[in-house]
């Protein structure tokens, strides 16, 4: 099979080639794939770069979700069955015709489920589900993030108003704003927008966020924590904009705030299986009724993965770019 390769790290665009790979074979409790769509997520494109927190030997493989089709089963899999679509967002190689997988891990896709909403159903709904549930944000109450218009954004926001949960979204142009608008998001401001703040104030109406979101960086991750509650919590979600937060001592000291971390991957291994069942059945219940959203921005054979990547970089995009295989 050719695969989607790297022997340097660097731009994914300029160090990706498809080569020649043995098809795996599975082992017990596995299960052979044939992958039918993977999507570009950017920690994909940090693990390319080097930079991400799980770094791989080269040369590497590259990819973490697909959906796929069942090929092989393994000793002892017996919940699976051949020709079965099913979806695995863990998988390090999924760029690839096949790949193998746990079977334990991976989930079963119902038939009203289209195969681009299935082949991104698991890594960003899931750690997006997994950190609301985290979050632990009454109905009625505040979240502020930044980053609003970018997939998890959006998707914490959906996933929040079915909860009940009310999201402040921040973004970095007035565009931004529009574009959510057009999604039927509202509560976002824009921060380069002299009065944002007073916005931000209108909106709120008084209320204080308990929890803060931030998926930027920079001065961003700052921006977020100054509309904190005194006793807030700001959870760091990912670095698109710069990999240093900036965050002002005096909002930290005297609003006794907390800062943490959240790693999807992490935690979801130590959710509580009855836990990690019910939220799949809740993101599969809200992406069939669409009140949670997955776009495609476009799908892409694999020889042009150049082009696909370039596209998931660019600013503006609405929905996740898909490899086709």
């Amino acid at each position: 099979m050719r695969a989607l390769v790297h022997s340097s790290f660097g731009e994914a665009e300029d160090v990706l080639r498809l080569e020649e790979r043995p098809v795996p074979t599975p082992g017990p409790g596995q299960v052979l794939l044939r992958v039918v769509l993977s999507p570009i997520h950017n920690h994909d494109l940090w693990t390319i770069r080097g930079t991400y927190g799980f770094v791989p030997d080269l040369p590497a493989p590259a990819g973490t979700e697909a959906l796929g089709i069942v090929e092989a089963l393994g000793e002892g899999v017996e919940h699976l069955q051949m020709g079965q679509r099913v979806a695995t967002g863990g998988t390090f190689g999924a760029w690839a015709p096949y790949l193998v997988a746990h079977a334990a891990g991976l989930i079963p896709v119902p038939e009203g489920l289209s195969d681009e909403s299935a082949a991104q159903l698991v890594s960003m709904p899931f750690s997006t589900i997994s950190l609301l549930q985290s979050l632990d944000v009454a109905e009625g109450q505040w979240i502020v993030q930044n980053a609003a218009n970018g997939a998890v954004g959006r998707m914490l926001t959906q996933l929040g108003a079915a909860r009940g949960v009310r999201v402040l979204g921040l973004v970095r142009r007035a565009e931004g704003v529009e574009e959510l608008r057009s999604q039927g998001i509202e509560n976002v401001v824009a921060t380069d927008q002299d009065g944002w703040r007073e916005e931000v104030a209108r909106l709120l109406d008084g209320a204080e966020p308990a929890v803060g979101v931030d998926s930027v960086g920079g001065a961003a991750s700052g921006e977020v924590l100054s509309l904190l509650a005194e006793g807030g919590t700001l959870v760091a979600f990912g670095a698109m904009g710069s990999p240093v937060m900036e965050l002002a001592s005096g909002d930290v000291i005297f609003k006794q705030a907390t800062v943490k971390g959240f790693w999807g991957s992490k935690v979801i291994q130590q959710l509580d299986p009855a836990i990690r069942a019910e939220l799949f059945g809740e993101l599969i219940r809200r992406v069939t009724d669409e009140t949670l959203t997955l776009p495609v921005a476009g799908v892409f054979d694999a020889a042009d993965a150049a082009d696909a990547v370039r596209l998931s970089k660019s600013a503006g995009r609405v929905g996740k770019v898909l490899l086709r295989f």
